[in-house]
């Protein structure tokens, strides 16, 4: 815990990952780490190999003293990164020495310090109600007095960018106040969010021209152009780069450490993480959504789920010949992989694609056949691209495919519901299907149709399948689609199904809710039972 300086990284000391998650990306509204959540989000962000991780705020939040007290008492061991407190300088007119926040950096016992500061002009004499020289003595003091006690200190220049347009020669008089006392980097905030990359990065490279000193990157997203702003700084000589995991932060967030290092490293070629970590990208990003209770972005650059997913045929086409004519980077590199996603858009470079994923030998009949197929169903209101199981299941019915042995054959079912006196609503279904060419009736209440629907099927077919009993269903979205005004509408059920090893999602469609439910439940247990019989045959 003693470290001030990132251990393992190719670049060393030379260059800075900061990661800010724990304080800046915890601002996100709807977030809020437990100290238990921190330590975890700071070992996955160690594991990855970044240099600093800023673990919050002491004295000023508890959660945040209490994770830095657990974190020095032994409960956080860090391979790779130095653990930092984030705080502020003294306040004006008071000693450093009687400043309480000042003493909460140092309980810490986090070897680095990140002040902040302001560096605009206004900002001093409105907010902070006193002048440059005070705020400037307020900085050195406190650098100064931290320094002495063994701390490496950072400073972040706060609303540096619009401070420097309007008055530069303060800005620049606040970062020499730091590092005249001691301060390692001085870190230029883009505070408020508004910079655009060009003017951004002639900013710095103008800087570091005046001052001579080390300077760091901070940027918010709300132009949207966070991630390209820390990239410019740095390609303009800034050597600290500070981001939050997934671009978690107020307002528009901050910059996504993912993309940065994405791009900083596959793109730049800056070995900036520990050799072979840059293909943990993915599965970080997506734990760390875990642990925020967030669902992970999608379309999240370079980690998400669709981040290399190819819907286009004439995508698809080109990607047969060469994966590399479509994707900017082999998916593999940032632990992620590419996806072919089959809909109306689909030509036969798709399909083929698909069934080769499967492990499916297509003819081109088949291929033809399925083109069609999903062609006609999708012009009905069926949507493969987010059904993989039901997709995988037509595929292998127009190929004929052995492994495809239904579980149960559906004679018929009813659905009835019972409004009682005491205005309790209960839903009855009754199912008679063939198992194994026995003739099953089977009845169930349920707290709606679907449910009911589901326990009656379950109930016919457990006794005598007992591997469906791990099956449960996860999620149930419903949309009701209508092509046009006056046009009868038609349901989309998608159902998500788990069994305790993998996921799968089915899709159904029909005028009738009930009816489009059974036939996205009815192909979730076939899947099941296709992947059962899959797997056996591979042993």
């Amino acid at each position: 815990m003693t470290r001030t300086h990132p251990a393992g990284t190719p670049l060393g000391d030379d260059f800075h990952v900061y990661d800010t998650t724990l304080r800046d990306g915890a601002q996100r509204e709807g977030i809020s780490y437990s100290v238990t959540d921190k330590l975890a989000v700071a070992r996955l962000l160690d594991g990855l190999g970044v240099g600093f991780i800023e673990g919050g705020w002491p004295g000023a939040l508890p959660k945040d003293t209490e994770f830095f007290h657990r974190a020095a008492q032994g409960e956080l061991e860090l391979d790779h990164a130095a653990l930092v407190a984030f705080g502020s300088t003294r306040r004006a007119g008071s000693t450093v020495e009687e400043d309480r926040q000042v003493a909460a950096l140092l309980d810490s016992g986090a070897p680095v310090v990140t002040l902040v500061a302001k560096s605009d002009r206004r900002h001093v004499e409105r907010a902070l109600r006193t002048d440059v020289a005070e705020n400037c003595a307020m900085v050195a003091d406190t650098v100064r007095y931290l320094v002495e006690r063994g701390r490496r200190v950072f400073l972040d220049a706060e609303h540096f960018f619009d401070g420097y347009a309007f008055d530069p020669d303060t800005s620049l008089r606040v970062l020499d106040a730091a590092a005249g006392a001691g301060a390692d980097v001085v870190v230029l905030c883009d505070t408020n969010g508004g910079q655009l990359p060009l003017q951004l990065a002639e900013t710095v490279e103008e800087v570091i021209a005046r001052t001579g000193l080390r300077v760091g990157i901070h940027c918010q997203d709300d132009t949207g152009c966070a991630v390209a702003n820390s990239v410019a700084a740095v390609q303009a000589g800034a050597s600290h780069v500070q981001c939050t995991a997934n671009g978690y932060g107020e307002r528009a967030g901050n910059a996504d450490l993912f993309a940065v290092l994405g791009n900083l490293g596959a793109k730049l070629g800056k070995p900036v993480l520990p050799e072979g970590k840059l293909a943990e990208l993915t599965r970080v990003s997506h734990a760390l959504a875990e642990i925020a209770n967030l669902a992970p972005d999608t379309h999240q650059a370079y980690v998400g789920h669709s981040a290399f997913a190819h819907k286009a045929g004439l995508h698809a086409s080109a990607i047969k010949v060469d994966p590399e004519l479509y994707n900017h980077l082999d998916p593999v590199d940032v632990g992620n992989d590419m996806r072919v996603l089959v809909t109306e858009m689909a030509g036969r470079a798709s399909l083929e694609l698909k069934g080769a994923e499967l492990g499916l030998e297509l003819s081109p009949e088949a291929v033809g056949d399925a083109v069609r197929k999903v062609k006609e169903l999708e012009a009905r209101g069926w949507s493969f691209e987010a059904a993989d199981a039901s997709l995988e299941l037509l595929l292998r019915r127009e190929s004929g495919d052995a492994a495809l042995d239904a579980p149960f054959e559906l004679e018929s079912y009813r659905v009835l519901l019972d409004h009682r006196d005491d205005g309790e609503v209960v839903s009855e279904a009754t199912v008679r299907v063939i198992v194994s060419g026995e003739r099953v009736i089977a009845t169930a209440e349920g707290n709606g149709p679907v449910n009911a629907l589901d326990a009656a099927l379950r109930q016919a077919l457990v006794p005598r399948l007992p591997w469906l009993e791990s099956v449960e269903l996860a999620d149930y979205k419903v949309r009701i689609l209508v092509d046009e005004p006056g046009t009868d509408a038609v349901t989309r059920v998608l159902v998500e199904s788990r069994d305790g090893e993998q996921e799968w999602t089915t899709v159904g469609v029909h005028a009738n809710i009930v009816e489009a439910s059974w036939l996205a439940l009815s192909d979730a247990l076939s899947y099941k039972s296709l992947r059962r019989n899959v797997t056996a045959a591979s042993r």
